[in-house]
């Protein structure tokens, strides 16, 4: 059900952009996420920012409601692949989790050769180069064509305003980073969920084509799925049935995710360095549109927004007033 244009302008005055909720216990930050950690639990508020060339760039209407609310239901559909932290869903905007000890490593799988920015393993491919992140890739692939094979990609976790920086297994294991029982574990884990995470897509009509995982360690050892997963902001998604389309005709697939505002900004002039421009109304909403359409096309389910205040809301939910 198409979200009603009306209610999306008038939710652009507002978004959730900044969070205090100081009684949940010490915050922490991030891009998009605002956590809070208290009692060995994690409270996760996502917003309404959105980022890319790791910059927050403003703010998208019930981004954080949709991002949080598919993340939650690929939690539970993913419950028998992997572990995760969810403990409840309280808010359309809040997760509460048991909080986990970080793996300082943000786990990318990529399905295709694809990606826009100076790091994406296409801009690298079109380069001539045929190593990334230690993998060896084979002459002759096209731009978007599925890879032989998914990849782990890992990058480093550069802290808020800093860039992501590209690695691979063997600098992983040289820096301490991780050990290779525990990297080569986490690689299982990853490709695990990847392959439902596809599988389910495709039967959507969707093609998971990349994302990301954050894992964590609980007080057993054993490796936890944290933060997010397969949500538009971690994952790329394509249409499945207009990708051989584009691909004989040398175009772009038609894209379900971020990689709309990715490229507003590149079209701008603008890819990450010095002073973003303001995006308009017409962009942010579009970009609302987009988020509430791909919630609908991987969970089946007609995604109905919550256009109340959100931090009242929370509180009242949360139980903080």
């Amino acid at each position: 059900m198409p979200i009603d244009p009306e209610l999306l302008r008038a939710q652009c005055a507002r978004t959730l952009a900044r969070t205090d909720f100081p009684a949940l216990g010490a915050k922490y930050e991030g891009k998009v996420r605002d956590c809070y950690v208290r009692d060995g639990r994690r409270t996760i508020v996502v917003t309404d920012r959105i980022s890319a060339f790791d910059r927050v760039l403003g703010t998208i209407p019930f981004k954080g409601q949709v991002l949080n609310q598919i993340a939650a239901f690929w939690f539970e559909r993913t419950r028998d692949v992997a572990p995760n932290h969810v403990l409840a869903v309280p808010d359309p905007n809040v997760m509460v989790g048991r909080e986990c000890g970080v793996v300082p490593i943000e786990f990318v799988v990529r399905g295709y050769l694809t990606g826009v920015t100076s790091t994406s393993i296409w801009t690298t491919y079109a380069k001539g180069e045929r190593v990334y992140c230690g993998h060896r890739l084979p002459e002759g692939l096209r731009k978007h064509e599925r890879l032989p094979r998914p990849l782990l990609t890992p990058t480093t976790k550069a802290e808020q305003g800093a860039h992501d920086e590209l690695t691979s297994r063997d600098e992983i294991l040289a820096r301490g980073v991780a050990t290779a029982e525990l990297y080569d574990r986490a690689e299982a884990l990853v490709l695990r969920l990847f392959a439902e995470g596809q599988q389910w897509a495709e039967k959507q009509g969707l093609i998971l084509v990349d994302t990301k995982y954050e894992l964590g360690l609980d007080a057993d050892g054993q490796l936890v799925v944290v933060d997010e997963i397969h949500t538009p902001d971690s994952s790329r998604y394509w249409y499945l049935d207009s990708y051989e389309t584009a691909m004989r005709a040398g175009a772009d697939p038609k894209a379900m995710d971020k990689e709309y505002v990715r490229r507003w900004f590149i079209e701008q002039g603008y890819k990450g360095e010095g002073r973003a421009p303001a995006m308009p109304d017409e962009v942010r909403c579009e970009a609302a549109r987009r988020y509430a359409e791909t919630y609908e096309r991987i969970t089946g389910l007609a995604f109905v927004p919550d256009p109340s205040e959100p931090q009242a809301r929370i509180r009242r939910n949360l139980g903080l007033d």
